[in-house]
């Protein structure tokens, strides 16, 4: 008897043949960069999509393409209207519930959102094993919405490769608020830091143990800490974790961009609490823009991610090259043995580039 998929296969299954069907729809189409940009800015939501899927290989004609059609949207790219929103947070402190009661405000408030989602990914599969528009089902419906889930693969730092030039795309496509939804705490979040105006982090009522086992830098980095789930019998709890973290913040050095950062209560699940974050925020981003700590912070964001792309694009040239294949090949066998060590080889691999 032949042997079937199991339901969790087939869905591995699933997503690797919808990821490769996304690349190839988008490589067939061979456009103009110029004529795709103008798609975009006209707000077609499948070139968007696909331009997307551009930014997330590591293809070299991709990245060529890619190159070219940022250069094409940038004359028209409407960034500096856009707020670039981080959130994170520990596993099932419901950020989903949280981004799509707030993305729902905004959208009230006249704005377009725009949500890249970026799910844990299966080490066998690589596809994305959550699916957030399963799990923000009436924000996806919203016309002024657009939700990319993407998976993070290989990636590391809580995104996907792609999402900083994803940024780009969707604010060319008219979306002035983006929400980064991250993996979670648990990796460096110092690359949603990289890619956001202002950074958030959700936590849960009953934190006195996270507060003893979360990174440090996690809070450093925090523009404002939500304790989320804080309703019914959880308000004095979640209380009482307000009053810790408020404690423990007084404790780390002060905030680059010279302000306090808040503690509040929030339950996505009943719209409370949002109205008055959306408004704390609000003042935040209008006090770093008159003090030109916003500027700033999007500048050196933009030479951080330079040098990340310097590195990146120098190890995929060098890996074209068929002599480095070859010395990777044979340093491997010189690890296995054990006639080298891993930090002499690599010096060596690099060093025969140069």
């Amino acid at each position: 008897m032949a042997d079937q998929l199991s339901p969790s296969n087939r869905s591995k299954d699933a997503a690797q043949k919808a990821a490769k069907g996304r690349i190839s729809n988008a490589r067939s189409l061979n456009r103009d960069p110029m004529e795709w940009a103008h798609e975009i800015r006209q707000g077609n939501r499948t070139a968007l999509s696909q331009a997307i899927t551009l930014a997330e290989s590591t293809n070299p004609p991709d990245q060529l393409m890619l190159d070219h059609l940022l250069q094409a949207i940038a004359p028209a790219n409407a960034k500096k209207n856009s707020i670039r929103i981080g959130i994170t947070g520990v596993p099932g402190v419901g950020k989903s519930t949280f981004i799509e009661c707030y993305g729902q405000r905004l959208i009230d408030q006249g704005h377009r959102v725009a949500v890249l989602a970026v799910d844990p990914s299966s080490g066998i599969s690589k596809g994305s094993l959550l699916g957030d528009k399963t799990r923000m089902e009436l924000l996806s419906k919203e016309s002024n919405a657009y939700i990319r889930p993407s998976p993070t693969s290989s990636a590391l730092g809580g995104i996907t490769r792609g999402t900083h030039e994803a940024i780009l795309l969707c604010e060319a496509a008219g979306f002035d608020r983006i929400l980064i939804e991250t993996v979670g705490v648990g990796q460096s979040e110092v690359a949603v830091r990289e890619c956001s105006d202002a950074f958030i982090l959700l936590m849960l009522p009953g934190g006195g143990d996270e507060l003893q086992g979360i990174k440090r830098g996690i809070m450093e980095m925090a523009d404002v800490l939500l304790i989320n789930k804080s309703d019914g019998n959880g308000v004095p709890l979640a209380r009482e974790t307000a009053a810790q973290y408020m404690q423990a913040l007084h404790l780390l050095p002060p905030n680059p961009a010279g302000h306090a950062v808040s503690v509040q209560l929030i339950s996505a699940l009943e719209n409370q609490g949002i109205l008055e974050f959306d408004e704390h925020l609000q003042v935040l981003v209008k006090n770093w823009k008159s003090n030109s700590s916003f500027e700033q912070r999007r500048n050196e964001q933009a030479i951080a991610l330079f040098a990340k792309h310097v590195q990146h694009l120098s190890l995929q040239e060098r890996w074209s090259d068929p002599e480095a294949k070859k010395l990777w090949s044979e340093s491997v066998r010189a690890l296995q043995e054990e006639r080298t060590n891993p930090y002499s080889a690599a010096r060596n691999w690099i060093k025969q580039g140069s």
